[in-house]
Order: C-alpha cells, then sequence, then structure tokens
C-alpha cells in the first residue's frame, strides 16, 4: 500500500511537532523524490552507505535523524554532498530527516526509547519548565551500581560504555539526553542525579563528574540515537501499511 508524500511529511511534521523546535537543521521533507512511498528505509544518519542500501532495496523514502543542511556548513554542492544529493536525485527518493523533533517525542523519540530500554522511568525534563524537552530525568526500577548500570548499556547497545565515577554512590536517579549533550551535565547536577548519560563526552566533563559527584556514562552518539527512526519507521509502517526496513551503519563515536 503507498502513501502520497506530502501526505506522509504532513503526518510526521504534525506527529513531531517540528514548529515547536528552533534547530540546526531543516526538519522533515529535505530532497524531494518519488510522489508516492511504499518503501522506507531508516538509520541514523543520512551516510552514503545507507544511500546505498535505499538504491539496492528500491527505497522510495530514506528517512533519517541526521540529514543535510546545517547551520554552518557550505553552502557548495561539492565533495561528498555532491555525491549524495546527486545518489538520491538520480533515483528520485526522497529523503526526510528529523533532528530534535525525533530526541524530544515522548513516546517514539530517542530519549524516551532509550530510556525504555534502559529500565528508566522518566519523569520529567531534564530543564524545569521546557517544552518540548530535549534531555529528560527519571528513576531506575531499583537502584544499580556503576559497574552494574555500565554492564546493562553494554548488553542493550551492544558497545562497551564509557563510565566516569563521580564517587562510589549507586545509582537510582539517572539524567540523560542522546547524542552530544555532555554538556548538559550542570542540568543533572541541578536536579539532583546519580548519574548523567549521553552520547559523546568531552575533556571537561570528566573532571566536572568527578569534582562535583556525579557519574557520567557516555554509551556513543550512533549508539544512543538508534531507537527513535526505528520507532518512527515502525510506526509509519503500521499507519500506513508501508514496508520498513532499519538499516544500522556502524559507527563507533
Amino acid at each position: 500500500m503507498a502513501v502520497a508524500t506530502d501526505e506522509l511529511v504532513r503526518y510526521c511534521d504534525q506527529l513531531l511537532e517540528t514548529g515547536r523546535f528552533r534547530d540546526y537543521c531543516p526538519n522533515g521533507l529535505q530532497v524531494e523524490g518519488r510522489l508516492q512511498v511504499q518503501r522506507v528505509i531508516t538509520g541514523v544518519t543520512a551516510c552514503q552507505a545507507l544511500l546505498d542500501e535505499a538504491l539496492a532495496w528500491d527505497a522510495d523514502l530514506v528517512l533519517v535523524h541526521h540529514g543535510y543542511f546545517w547551520k554552518g556548513e557550505s553552502a557548495a554542492i561539492t565533495g561528498i554532498k555532491r555525491k549524495r544529493l546527486r545518489t538520491l536525485l538520480t533515483a528520485d527518493i526522497n529523503l526526510m530527516a528529523y533532528h530534535l523533533p525525533l530526541d524530544a517525542h515522548a513516546e517514539l523519540g530517542n530519549n524516551a526509547q532509550l530510556a525504555r530500554r534502559l529500565g528508566i522511568n522518566l519523569d520529567g525534563p531534564l530543564e524545569p519548565g521546557q517544552n518540548p524537552a530535549i534531555g529528560n530525568i527519571g528513576r531506575l526500577e531499583q537502584p544499580l551500581t556503576l559497574a552494574e548500570f555500565g554492564l546493562r548499556i553494554e548488553q542493550v547497545l551492544g558497545r562497551v560504555p564509557q563510565m566516569i565515577a563521580g564517587g562510589d554512590h549507586p545509582i537510582e536517579r539517572v539524567a540523560l539526553c542522546t547524542g552530544a549533550a555532555e554538556r548538559m551535565i550542570d542540568l543533572a547536577l541541578e536536579q539532583g542525579a546519580d548519574l548523567y548519560l549521553s552520547g559523546e563526552i568531552s575533556e571537561p566533563v570528566v573532571h566536572t563528574a568527578r569534582e562535583a559527584g556525579i557519574h557520567y556514562c557516555g554509551a556513543g552518539h550512533h549508539a544512543t540515537e538508534r531507537y527513535g527512526v526505528q520507532a518512527l519507521g515502525e510506526h509509519l509502517a503500521q499507519q500506513f501499511g508501508l514496508e520498513h526496513r532499519f538499516v544500522d551503519i556502524d559507527n563507533p563515536v
């Protein structure tokens, strides 16, 4: 069963409430292709490897978290950007991308999906009063040691996380924001979190964690943001009777 591309775009824009966000890139349809969509391929980033998979599968739509046209990048269509766009345009494949709206969605979002897998019951935004909430805070069903929490991350995400001890206290209250959000550790401190989890880590965060007494977990930018786009793709497949395939292009960061 196929659906009109513009209908699918309108549905996703409304579902994810894109108008509520000030983002670093355009959300929604970034590259226009076929007028009808039957096959949707999802992935974290619209890299060339994902586009090649879309070609091989004859996808009508590539749906990602990290798309194109970021603020501050060169507007010139050269090199890698030219090859990627040429792939999409030549094959008449649509590209849709949702960045902050997909982080924040209360059900399909990256934070919500990751928290569910890790057994974290979310109870509010990381920044009080923030709506929509980019980061969240919640509680584990049972307290864990830092080593136990690290093992859970490894089992769920399939990768060894970078763990920074902020003392020897157990972990119950967990703040999280997927991707490159390590500097939000200050908000986690204000909220009294035992541990802050994000995707990437930077050098100053190590010292903040140790000196302020909060554990930090760097679980991987790519690894923490795999689940929102999968959930969105599965939702669209059920809602519109589409074929959906998620492709995990490995990324160690």
